[in-house]
């Protein structure tokens, strides 16, 4: 009405960015098609649906970059930034939300492998930390791509 101007409705990523520039694509390193990181999974369908499909996904091994701390009540949830390789020996940079206690969260170190679940359908970076991974199919994985790596 009278001389009021339309506002751009902002998206829930582009206010994430600036709230927490350490969150940004660009500080993430994995460019414009992310979707960005919710700012509570636990409060978005969406974000459950996601990590519920990243559970039962496919194994990979990711290589800790990076991590960012997004909140600390009771545990520490964290943002991971990891260096993902899937069994074709393809990478890309994948994105785990995870909570960790802090006996856990003392022991990470950059550098640290990892063993993720990722889905291949939608390669969108996220990934979800492999938990219920058991160490021979780990192994089994790391010697499939250390192999592809040499040939």
């Amino acid at each position: 009405m009278f001389g009021s101007k339309k506002k751009k409705r902002q998206r829930l990523s582009d206010l994430m960015e600036q709230l927490r520039p350490d969150l940004s694509r660009e500080s993430l390193g994995v460019g414009p098609a992310f979707p960005g990181v919710a700012p509570n999974p636990l409060l978005s369908g969406e974000a459950r649906r996601r990590n519920a499909e990243l559970r039962a996904g496919t194994l990979a091994l990711g290589v800790l970059v990076d991590w960012r701390e997004v909140s600390s009540d009771g545990g520490a949830r964290l943002v991971l930034m990891l260096d993902v390789t899937n069994a074709d020996g393809a990478s890309f940079r994948g994105i785990a939300d995870e909570d960790f206690t802090i006996t856990e969260l003392t022991r990470l170190a950059p550098g640290q492998t990892m063993p993720v679940r990722y889905r291949p359908a939608v390669m969108d970076h996220y990934v979800a930390l492999a938990k219920d991974a058991d160490a021979t199919t780990v192994q089994q994985l790391a010697d499939e791509i250390e192999r592809r790596r040499k040939h």
